[in-house]
């Protein structure tokens, strides 16, 4: 029996007006857009640098807690009767590239060598172009890429997974702040969180696309010689729109997981071949040292705001725009998460949406980065590159000291590309869950006319935000699409607190929460409890698992 959807109106029509909204204003007056980004960039990262880091090491430390905690640990995501919904490795290659966006594929070659050539101020005794300023850039870059980045995510999908599945609340992000809030979660001040939520999500997507846009314009313009404009921007944005929405009509089960599986694996063919065509040993060596630092200097890195100096914009820049842009995807990257590692513990939830994904960002960045900065220090190559055509240039140029250069700059565009369609696919799958009403909206598929809508809009934001930064010229694209995140990423700030709080109190306090498996005992109170039909998969997401081994 089909399951009856209707349009959530207070969270979809809210989100419509607020992002039509910001197109127009974008359109017709770019500079006001421009200031308005600037000014609430200033304050968050001016007023509230040191709240972004402490939440940021908080959430570490529920992960660890999750993973090593014998009695949290073995909590099931869909209580003790739930099974798993698909295999080990499509659960991790969904995580993994879901979460990915294009952040490493934009990222992997030009952050590791602007640090290296520019330093950073935290070091002022580290000297540029050094061999101690190549430890500190790769140290950086797993502070940002490594199992700091994936604690938004795997934090945000326990306890949202917990509410909706154990709790057996309604499939809402608010859902997760019922043990601090009660009642009150469930009505109109929940339903401003969600609208928070999306506002966000669409906002930190936006600034996704338009990385990768900038990219894949970079790299057509090296291979084809064309310049990138505003036109080519439209054409890669549609392209991108085109392709998710045929995605989007084979569901989480075929569309997703392709594209998934697809990019991991060319993901661990270019780690592959990077490892074994360019600078082995410099690169192995280089981490073994940089990973020392890294442990070294840890806390330090984490905790850095810039106080002494007011000028200096570092970490806003860095550590404090990468958490916003943690912040913003984290509520429906993690109800997302959620949805399908049903049948999985917490332990497990940890391993596959932490440790796992964390580790391989620390790898990517170990080979790619120490590749970089070996052919910088050879020839000065890429950051003279970066320089001329953007930072989106920068992998472009890395590829000319590697074989079969063109070949690979035109599977790097493909994979660039197909990054951008697994995030457009799933994050607008969860944006059009939140947007709907349905018996079970946790496992139903949204209609695809929502989430075209949901593609549409946010292709449009990311159009408008990069235009802006080429209209008014006070920002580069790049910079652009940073102000984007940390703008729509700071309401959340205080959403992200309390869902931490939530879930220690969740957790600690299981059994009286633990509506799926102990109805008798749990506190929750029976006019919010979702009896989701078990059966009712996320159209064919469920897949034949074998059977596990049991233990002696």
């Amino acid at each position: 029996m089909k399951t009856k959807v209707t349009i959530r109106k207070p969270v979809f029509i809210t989100m419509c007006i607020i992002y039509i909204g910001v197109i127009v204003l974008g359109l017709v007056s770019p500079a006001s857009f421009a200031a308005a980004e600037d000014k609430i960039v200033v304050f968050a990262c001016s007023n509230f640098a040191w709240a972004y880091e402490f939440l940021t090491l908080a959430l570490i430390l529920f992960c660890f807690w999750c993973m090593f905690s014998s009695k949290i640990g073995n909590i099931k995501i869909g209580g003790e009767k739930a099974k798993p919904i698909m295999s080990r490795w499509n659960w991790f290659v969904i995580s993994l590239c879901g979460g990915i966006a294009t952040g490493i594929v934009f990222w992997g070659i030009a952050e590791p060598v602007t640090h290296y050539m520019s330093g950073i101020p935290l070091f002022p005794d580290i000297k540029p172009e050094t061999a101690m300023a190549a430890k500190l850039a790769l140290s950086t870059t797993y502070l940002h890429w490594g199992l700091s980045e994936y604690a938004y995510y795997c934090v945000a999908g326990i306890v949202i997974g917990v509410a909706v599945y154990n709790m057996k609340l309604p499939y809402r992000i608010s859902s997760c702040l019922y043990p601090i809030l009660g009642e009150k979660a469930m009505g109109k001040f929940g339903t401003f969180i969600d609208i928070l939520c999306v506002f966000g999500l669409a906002g930190g997507v936006s600034a996704s696309l338009g990385e990768g846009a900038l990219q894949i314009g970079a790299g057509v313009g090296i291979v084809t010689g064309l310049t990138p404009n505003k036109m080519m921007w439209i054409i890669i944005l549609t392209a991108v729109v085109i392709t998710f929405i045929l995605s989007s009509y084979t569901g989480i089960s075929r569309g997703v997981r392709f594209f998934s599986d697809t990019n991991a694996k060319i993901y661990m063919g270019l780690l592959a071949f990077v490892l074994f065509f360019g600078p082995t040993a410099y690169i192995l060596n280089l981490f073994a040292e940089s990973l020392g630092f890294h442990l070294t200097h840890f806390f330090e890195q984490s905790l850095y705001t810039g106080a002494w100096n007011d000028g200096d914009m570092w970490p806003t820049w860095w550590t404090v725009n990468y958490w916003s842009w943690m912040i913003a995807y984290a509520p429906l990257m993690g109800i997302f998460l959620a949805k399908i590692a049903r049948g999985r513990s917490l332990r497990e939830f940890t391993i596959f949406n932490f440790l796992l994904p964390g580790g391989f960002g620390v790898l990517w960045f170990a080979i790619f980065g120490g590749a970089s900065i070996s052919f910088q220090k050879s020839n000065g190559a890429i950051w003279q590159l970066m320089s001329d055509k953007g930072t989106e240039a920068a992998v472009f140029g890395f590829f000319q000291n590697l074989p079969f250069t063109t070949l690979l700059r035109i599977i790097f565009l493909f994979t660039i590309y197909i990054s951008i369609v697994t995030l457009a696919d799933t994050m607008t799958t969860t944006i059009s869950s939140l947007s709907i009403n349905a018996k079970n909206a946790a496992t139903v598929e949204p209609p695809a006319k929502i989430k075209i809508f949901w593609g549409a809009t946010l292709s449009c934001l990311t159009f408008v935000d990069l235009a802006t930064a080429s209209t008014v010229g006070n920002v580069s694209g790049i910079d652009a699409t940073k102000q984007l995140a940390i703008t729509v990423a700071f309401p959340l700030l205080i959403v992200m607190i309390l869902l931490v709080i939530s879930g220690f109190k969740m957790l600690l306090n299981y059994e009286q929460y633990n509506t799926i498996d102990d109805p008798e005992h749990s506190i929750v109170s029976k006019k919010f409890i979702i009896d989701y039909d078990i059966d009712d998969v996320v159209d064919g997401i469920e897949e034949t698992i074998p059977e596990e081994p049991k233990e002696a």
